[in-house]
């Protein structure tokens, strides 16, 4: 499915929409694709280059304040994750373990994920409204055959669970809130180039933002975040 292919719209109405990692390959794919949908009226983007920084809480907050004047926004997605961490790969094995590697793994994917929630959700526009963030598979435990990956599964599990604890929070005040931990797939990108060459299907960035953009429009909303893949399929917590 190429960026072309139009898509059919999040939302009934109208909507503004809030990228964050827009910088990234499944950012700017995401970015891409709202720009098409008719109802779309507003892409807001955040970036690297504009000091959009998930280790550096205070920008965070600052950025956020900002954007506010902009909004609300009825969509934000999250696109940001790390799997190589300071040129070190995931662990195989318990021996490959390192303490520092394994803080900056939960510091990146989940600990400055949470904050960015933190910071945006009061953005987010009241009645029907989606927060997502990506996540991965391999954070399942219950999906959890292979082991290895140490901090990328444990940093990514703890996400979900951080995910799932805040849309409960949020949802007293907005129950029409969707949270969603989205699986996007193995996707051509800086972050799988190592290990694309096991792959028997690397996605395009728009190919996969395509199949995250339907699987979200069948959403409905309910207490708790949801976990799905790109094919609209639920993944185990």
């Amino acid at each position: 499915m190429s960026l072309s292919t139009p898509i059919s719209s999040l939302f009934e109405h109208d909507y503004r929409a809030l990228v964050l990692g827009a910088s990234g390959a499944i950012g700017q794919a995401f970015v891409a694709a709202l720009q098409q949908d008719p109802r779309c009226i507003q892409v807001e983007r955040l970036s690297r280059a504009q000091g959009f920084d998930l280790q550096d809480t205070a920008a965070l907050a600052a950025q956020a304040s900002a954007l506010a004047a902009n909004g609300p926004y009825h969509f934000i997605v999250d696109a940001t994750g790390a799997l190589t961490i300071d040129g070190v790969g995931p662990e195989k094995s318990l021996a490959a373990l390192r303490p520092d590697i394994l803080a900056k793994a939960f510091e990146i994917n989940a600990i400055g994920p949470i904050m960015v929630l933190r910071h945006f959700a009061p953005l987010l526009a009241a009645g029907p409204s989606m927060y997502a963030k990506l996540s991965a598979r391999v954070g399942s435990i219950s999906d959890n055959k292979k082991g290895g990956w140490y901090g990328y599964r444990a940093a990514k599990a703890a996400l979900n669970m951080l995910l799932q604890t805040a849309a409960i929070e949020l949802q007293r005040k907005q129950p029409e809130l969707r949270v969603v931990a989205l699986q996007p797939g193995t996707v051509r990108s800086d972050l799988s180039r190592p290990f694309a060459a096991a792959v028997p299907h690397l996605l395009e960035p728009g190919e996969s933002v395509q199949g995250m953009l339907s699987a979200l429009q069948g959403l409905s909303a309910r207490q708790g975040a949801h976990f799905v893949d790109y094919q609209g399929q639920e993944i185990p917590w």
